[in-house]
């Protein structure tokens, strides 16, 4: 992507941005690439989750999709990571061009993934000692960087955990920086889902909102909660500030956010939402870093 493509979007620049941006104790920074992909940065240590980035022409080549706007970081660019969380299988999930780049320039970097994906991690150049297998039945705790991260069962339509208790699709609860996120992968509400989020005092929740339908089911798309099912969680759950995610990346599986900040407004009017713009840096203060 050329500095006059996509209104004269850099990604080199963004890259940069993300390496750069001071993130004080309480705070995170946040960059979404659009879909369910976003970069956190607290304090110097940086955080991938589900980085998508694949070019159009190997997205359609290779697997047959269109996107709707180019890569806002190329594979190239995604040199920094000093952990990536991988929620499930899926190509917009789990990007062999972002993870091979990935693997290539930071060996350091530490992956975690549901235990169905790590084969393919492996194959794509990811060391076998820096993947840890998502278990949703304790946290990974990194004292160094003071960050822990708890998987949280998905249900993408369904929960389906292995003999082993693995789930293949998981959702992310974080503590990071002293700000506590909840990046729900692909996902239904479904039952005990608020309850569980609503212990874990969520400041910033991501949640998918683009929805399933019976047309969409027939053309082989599975489906997430839609933007009322993402409000209500929202309410139910108690989080402090909800972003609306994967809902513009592949025409024909989309939705408005406007809908979710409409339905936000007319019944939970207390509930604090942000729509982030693609590629823009966007700071969360928690309540502490406040007093």
């Amino acid at each position: 992507m050329t500095e006059t493509s996509w209104a004269g979007w850099n990604p080199e620049r963004l890259a940069a941005e993300i390496e750069e941006t001071a993130v004080p104790y309480g705070m995170v920074a946040v960059w979404w690439l659009g879909q369910g992909s976003f970069v956190l940065k607290g304090g110097t240590s940086i955080l991938y989750i589900d980085p998508f980035a694949m070019g159009e022409d190997e997205l359609k080549s290779r697997h047959g999709l269109k996107r709707s706007y180019p890569p806002l970081l190329e594979p190239e660019h995604i040199r920094h990571a000093d952990y990536c969380l991988i929620t499930h299988e899926h190509i917009d999930h789990l990007d062999p061009a972002a993870i091979a780049a990935m693997a290539k320039q930071k060996r350091e970097t530490i992956y975690m993934s549901p235990r169905c994906c790590i084969d393919v991690l492996v194959e794509l150049g990811v060391p076998a000692n820096r993947i840890t297998a998502a278990d949703v039945r304790k946290p990974h705790v990194d004292q160094n960087r003071k960050l822990a991260v708890q998987p949280v069962p998905a249900a993408h339509e369904e929960l389906e955990p292995d003999e082993h208790g693995y789930h293949r699709y998981v959702g992310y609860v974080i503590r990071f920086n002293g700000v506590h996120i909840y990046h729900a992968g692909d996902t239904l509400v479904y039952g005990g889902l608020p309850e569980r989020l609503k212990q874990e005092n969520i400041d910033l929740a991501f949640v998918p909102i683009n929805g399933r339908d019976v047309f969409r089911t027939d053309r082989g798309i599975v489906g997430n909660m839609n933007y009322r099912e993402a409000a209500e969680l929202a309410h139910l759950a108690n989080f402090r500030t909800t972003v609306p995610m994967h809902y513009d990346m592949f025409p024909g599986n989309t939705e408005h956010p406007g809908y979710f900040v409409d339905y936000v407004y007319d019944r939970y009017p207390h509930l604090p939402v942000a729509v982030l713009a693609r590629g823009r840096r966007f700071l969360y203060a928690s309540d502490e870093a406040l007093r």
